[in-house]
């Protein structure tokens, strides 16, 4: 049966006390969450790993919950509301790690806990070739929300409903739009860390990340094109629904999805690229990011994704791009998804250059890894995306800054003969090394003589890294930087998912390699 949006809107307050009825009780899920005396738990698990001879233990006793909110044209498809909650108990014994974890956070769940984490960590030692080592890090205790205004686990569901119909609805005003499929995901992070260091830490983290896709279709040819949304997901609540101009970008993404069945195919060859930062954050990410992960560059990380064709050598030395470049590692900037107060071993969030004027010169470290590269300072990069999971080094935001001056959209685009506007993200590939690579995007723009003109498509372009941020000559100023990012990053063995974000201004690059995607091979 479907519903029009009016008779949901009718609807959705009794179907949904239903589901609250047929579900569990938020608030009484939560009351038993606080119930839980932290500290006295805390003071168990860290007296006990030291008295069985534990050099440094921590606890992480951590609630998360998460709301997510699928539908398609006027129809909702599925609402589900997961919970959960539990502790993870950390030691260091004989210079190995052990790991164990519980759902049942009692005294005597904690206790056996880490006893197990210690077992581990014996074990461990057998087959430690050399001791892990730990920087050090000041002792804090602190309170800390992520920067929001409106809880959206306190916004009704039919609300948030209300507004994916909406941009459905603004979506399938364009003539010709075929279906759109839009979801909401909401994700609360409670965090509480103590560790024999002396540091009680707790921390509020929401992250909010709307997302819609629109298909326009042509039975005849056999052709169907997409275009989705642009903004992504950030550490923001419920006002990120109502400041964004949302409908605005529905109703465009169904009128260039419509335009893309009857766009020019691009011409393979070399041309100026200018990508606009939709586009360009997932080519930080996958190039940038995940290549200055030092974990990669040790062979410590391989099964998920590779290694780095960087290694501790090339610091200080390789230049990775040209001079206007320069990227940083970020745990504090506003909004971004892997902002936060402090890291899972309470090392404070921080900012620092990966890339400086073109030369590579820093790493993404943790308190173990700190000291493999003569640091006597961790830059906050240990995260677990569960109380049940190992904290194991994780990418913070990487971003790239913009220039100083008020360089426009326009005025990098009058620099371009002949080139190609590239919004949103779209397919990609990238070797094992975060070295030669592929990437789509959403929507595609001739460049002729300064002017943008028509609309292209099945676009790709090819590059290696280096050679991709060397060609980069321009860059947007503050007023074009926008931040995007991925709410699921995955990474390790088993496989763990970090949110991250990528900010960057518009940026101009000479003389890339562009595929047509479409092309019959010979």
């Amino acid at each position: 049966m479907n519903f029009s949006r009016r008779d949901f809107l009718k609807t959705t307050s009794v179907a949904c006390g239903a589901a609250a009825l047929c579900g569990w009780d938020w608030q009484t899920e939560a009351a038993q969450a606080e119930a839980v005396d932290k500290h006295a738990l805390a003071d168990v698990a860290l007296r006990y790993a030291k008295k069985l001879g534990a050099g440094y233990a921590d606890i992480r006793i951590n609630r998360y919950r998460s709301e997510a909110i699928f539908t398609r044209e006027q129809r909702v498809q599925d609402v589900t509301r997961e919970q959960d909650f539990g502790f993870g108990v950390r030691v260091l014994l004989k210079g190995a790690w052990g790991f164990a974890a519980s759902p049942r956070v009692t005294a005597e769940a904690v206790r056996r806990v880490t006893e197990q984490a210690i077992e581990i960590a014996r074990a461990n030692s057998a087959y430690q070739r050399k001791p892990v080592k730990l920087v050090s890090t000041p002792a804090v205790k602190a309170q800390w929300k992520s920067a929001y205004e409106k809880d959206p686990f306190e916004v009704p569901a039919d609300k948030k409903i209300a507004f994916l119909l909406g941009l459905n609805e603004a979506a399938m005003s364009a003539k010709g739009a075929s279906f759109v499929n839009s979801f909401l995901f909401f994700n609360n992070e409670q965090k509480f860390y103590a560790s024999t260091d002396g540091s009680r830490i707790e921390q509020y983290i929401i992250r909010t990340a709307p997302f819609f896709t629109v298909t326009a279709v042509n039975r005849s040819a056999g052709d169907f094109q997409t275009r989705s949304s642009l903004a992504g997901p950030q550490s923001i609540g419920y006002e990120y629904l109502e400041n964004y101009p949302w409908l605005k970008d529905a109703k465009q993404a169904g009128e260039e999805a419509v335009a893309k069945l009857q766009a020019k195919p691009v011409v393979p060859g070399k041309f100026d690229l200018l990508l606009h930062p939709s586009h360009l954050w997932l080519t930080i990410h996958e190039s940038v990011g995940h290549s200055t992960e030092l974990d990669r560059a040790l062979l410590w990380e391989a099964d998920y994704a590779g290694t780095s064709f960087l290694t501790p050598d090339k610091t200080g030395k390789l230049e990775f791009g040209s001079k206007i470049c320069n990227f940083y590692g970020d745990r504090t900037q506003q909004h971004g998804l892997a902002t936060v107060a402090y890291d899972d071993e309470g090392v404070p969030g921080q900012r620092w250059p990966l890339v400086k004027d073109g030369l590579f010169v820093g790493w993404q470290t943790t308190r173990d890894l700190a000291p493999l590269i003569g640091q006597k300072k961790s830059n906050g990069c240990l995260h677990a995306d569960s109380w049940r999971s190992i904290p194991f080094p994780r990418m913070p935001n990487v971003s790239l800054e913009p220039a100083r001056g008020n360089v426009s959209l326009e005025d990098l685009m009058g620099g371009i003969d002949n080139g190609i506007l590239i919004f949103g993200n779209g397919s990609w590939s990238i070797d094992q090394q975060r070295y030669n690579f592929q990437f789509g995007g959403q929507t595609f723009w001739e460049i002729k003589n300064g002017k943008r003109g028509e609309m292209l498509r099945d676009v790709a372009y090819q590059s290696r890294t280096t050679d991709f941020w060397h060609a980069c000559d321009g860059l947007g100023g503050r007023a074009t930087y926008e931040l995007n990012g991925a709410a699921n990053d995955g990474k390790g063995e088993p496989g763990q998912a970090n949110a991250v974000s990528h900010g960057c201004p518009v940026t101009r690059f000479r003389q890339i390699n562009v595929l047509n995607t479409a092309a019959k091979k010979a």
